[in-house]
């Protein structure tokens, strides 16, 4: 079985187009498991109930930003491990700087294309 059909992902954006297009992305690589949440705190939630093994997380979010979700997934036991995709619109050097210091394990900037969302998977988890 290929990784693609096994491989459960989680999308976190507040921007529910902006969520679509990633997960239009994903179906189009052929990604099975597919979450969606509109925010960190809902992300956080959700986790607790339904692991995944990638998160692919927008930055610039209210109340709790893409580097602060990253903070509290390396905290916690049970999510510390997880692939993180930070997504962002600005990836300046402190910031992509303090997300490799918190075990980001990849990079995406907006915009993408599906390809460059897939590549950026792929060096994360192996060959979809």
């Amino acid at each position: 079985m290929a990784l693609r059909e096994t491989l459960r992902i989680m999308v976190v954006d507040d921007m529910s187009t902006s969520r679509g297009l990633i997960v239009q992305a994903l179906e189009w690589m052929g990604i099975k498991h597919i979450l969606e949440s509109p925010d960190a705190a809902d992300a956080l939630g959700s986790l607790a109930k339904t692991p995944v093994h990638l998160v692919l997380s927008d930055y610039n979010m209210p109340g709790m930003d893409g580097l602060a979700l990253l903070r509290k997934l390396r905290s916690m036991p049970a999510t510390a491990r997880l692939g993180f995709i930070l997504i962002t619109g600005r990836a300046d050097a402190a910031m992509v700087s303090e997300g490799q210091r918190l075990g980001m394990n990849n990079l995406i900037t907006k915009p993408f294309t599906p390809q460059s969302l897939k590549d950026c998977i792929e060096r994360v988890v192996g060959r979809l």
